[in-house]
């Protein structure tokens, strides 16, 4: 089987690097400075552990892969661009190739399952990092990540078993998990903290900002009638797999939306964490107001390419008291 890491960014580029390690058939998709990198001088990947070059074979886009019978997709990229991701891999591959959504949020499988025929969700746990082009890094010191898989919506195959086993293999903790979606709502209440670790700087006031964002999110799901792991579940299923250290003497800057804006990526991906409570509570008469502002304000930075962490917390509350 050849696994086809779609979006090797972050998350992605660290999957593929310990898959390439563990002997496995892997090929990237990256794209612009990020892919002339990789394809100049290797993936340069960095651990607690080790800083090495991977001669990865990486195309810049699905029409630039021969594509086989034993092809595995595993998307990676960030939420906002999965439909245009999606809708080249179809023009490429046809749409019966099977795809795992390794993504944040819970959107991305919606998306797939209009296009394509074998769609997997993927629960990703994984700190990693892609500031510079053609560099990878992650701060995990014991297991890599934890990678649970299930057909979408819900189910196991021996596709989903094949998949979490080789995973499992290369150092990450991944199991099929039948309704691993509710684990991804689980997450996705963790990471609705991403769009405020962005904007604002640490304090007091983000505890009482993150409570009220979390309790959007749990009167949505009740309203929509949405059944989300709990965070002993999601706790439990950590345990103590995710130990962080630092890499080359440094702790890890951020989480993936902070990257965007260091990077000055002009978007970020908070449509799809806040903006999904923002939706259901559009949908079933449920306020949002903290969600709503964290997502218009992460939306606002990025597009004009503002720093991150320049809103102070007591402006964010303000916004949020203003429309609550």
């Amino acid at each position: 089987m050849r696994y086809i890491i779609y979006g090797a960014g972050g998350i992605g580029g660290v999957i593929g690097a310990q898959l390439f390690q563990g002997g496995v058939d892997v090929l990237l998709v990256a794209r612009g400075p990020h892919l002339r990198a990789i394809q100049e001088r290797g993936l340069q990947y960095q651990t607690p552990h080790q800083t090495v070059s991977l001669p990865i074979p990486a195309a810049g886009h699905p029409q630039d892969i021969d594509f086989r019978a034993d092809d595995v997709v595993i998307l990676t990229m960030k939420s906002q661009h999965t439909q245009a991701a999606l809708d080249d891999l179809r023009a490429a591959a046809g749409d019966e190739i099977p795809l795992f959504c390794c993504q944040n949020g819970v959107a991305n499988e919606r998306m797939a399952l209009r296009r394509f025929q074998n769609v997997h969700a993927m629960m990703v746990y994984l700190p990693a990092m892609a500031l510079e082009p053609g560099t990878v890094q992650t701060h995990a010191a014991r297991k890599t990540g934890v990678l649970d898989a299930s057909i979408y919506p819900t189910g196991s195959n021996d596709l989903v078993a094949e998949v979490t086993a080789t995973l499992d293999g290369v150092n990450f903790s991944a199991r099929p998990n039948p309704t691993v979606m509710r684990f991804k709502y689980g997450k996705l209440i963790m990471n609705l903290g991403n769009a405020l670790a962005a904007v604002s700087p640490p304090g007091e006031e983000a505890k009482e900002i993150r409570a009220l964002m979390r309790a959007e999110a749990e009167a949505c799901f009740r309203a929509a009638g949405i059944d989300c792991a709990s965070p002993e579940e999601e706790t439990a299923r950590r345990d103590d797999l995710m130990k962080s250290a630092p890499v080359e003497g440094q702790d890890r800057g951020g989480g993936s939306s902070w990257q965007s804006l260091v990077r000055g990526t002009g978007n970020i991906e908070a449509d799809y964490l806040n903006g999904e409570i923002v939706m259901l509570g559009r949908l079933h008469g449920v306020p949002t107001p903290a969600n709503w502002v964290l997502q218009r304000q992460a939306n606002a930075l990025a597009a004009n390419k503002g720093e991150a962490q320049s809103i102070p917390l007591a402006a964010l509350r303000d916004m949020i008291n203003q429309v609550s």
